[in-house]
């Protein structure tokens, strides 16, 4: 089981997941370059980081840990779009997918400079101004109010996460090819799994995602927003271990 992060987090949004799939499968949980303990290359942050290059870190991962056997990949939100890539170039290392909290459409004009003006200026804003520009968009309000544990982890490492790392993400996010033709050939197994009050990538627009992957299956996580690994947990563990325990 591969487990690939959403900006701009590391591993650690996955740790409940890693423990429950750990009772039954082999978890791999890395950090992608400019994240949590991996470091950029030189001129990454200056030229942006391709979800095509993510994914192919992914697989010379895979080689590096001897990893021989099919995988399921869980791609989450920027993870989705590093797992769209992967499927593109790596199609024969895939057991099964699960999408979750992403997007198959690229940016709109409008997304495209705003994530061009945050590589531009997060140097200078540091890491803290990003928590607070995306930390309201990122929960359901009922996650604000009730669980702020949850909300301090996740500003806690957007705050720790390197500018550069940023950087270079945004810029290769801003520059991802629409894969909406590529949904209709994926032919593994694969779980499209969004949070009820996702505004990032709402439940509609996930839904046309799993409508155009063969025999997809489409769940909705209530009372969760973006953020369904820390928000409701337990829920998402259950699709994962159910959907794991078909695939394996």
């Amino acid at each position: 089981m591969l487990l690939v992060h959403g900006f701009p987090l590391d591993h650690t949004m996955w740790a409940t997941q890693i423990t429950a799939l750990a009772r039954q499968s082999r978890v791999i949980a890395p950090d992608l370059r400019g994240f949590g303990q991996s470091p950029l290359a030189p001129g990454d942050a200056e030229c942006g980081i391709s979800m095509e290059a993510y994914a192919d870190d992914l697989a010379e991962l895979l080689d590096k840990l001897d990893v021989r056997e099919p995988i399921v990949l869980a791609g989450f939100s920027m993870g989705g779009y590093v797992a769209w890539q992967f499927v593109r170039r790596h199609v024969h290392r895939l057991r099964a997918l699960v999408a979750c909290d992403t997007r198959a459409a690229a940016d709109t004009e409008e997304a495209r400079l705003g994530r061009l003006k945050m590589s531009e200026n997060v140097a200078d804003w540091g890491s803290g101004r990003v928590a607070e520009i995306m930390g309201p968009r990122l929960f359901a309000s009922a996650t604000m109010e009730k669980k702020p544990d949850v909300v301090a982890a996740v500003r806690a490492v957007v705050e720790r996460t390197p500018p550069a790392g940023i950087a270079a993400a945004q810029r290769g996010m801003a520059s991802r090819p629409d894969v909406t033709s590529l949904l209709p050939t994926i032919k593994v197994p694969t779980l499209v799994l969004v949070g009820e009050l996702d505004v990032i990538s709402p439940p509609a627009e996930m839904k046309e995602i799993a409508d155009a992957i063969p025999a997809a299956e489409y769940l909705v996580i209530p009372r969760a927003g973006h953020m369904t690994t820390m928000e409701e947990p337990e829920a998402v563990n259950q699709a994962l271990t159910q959907f794991v325990g078909l695939v394996a």
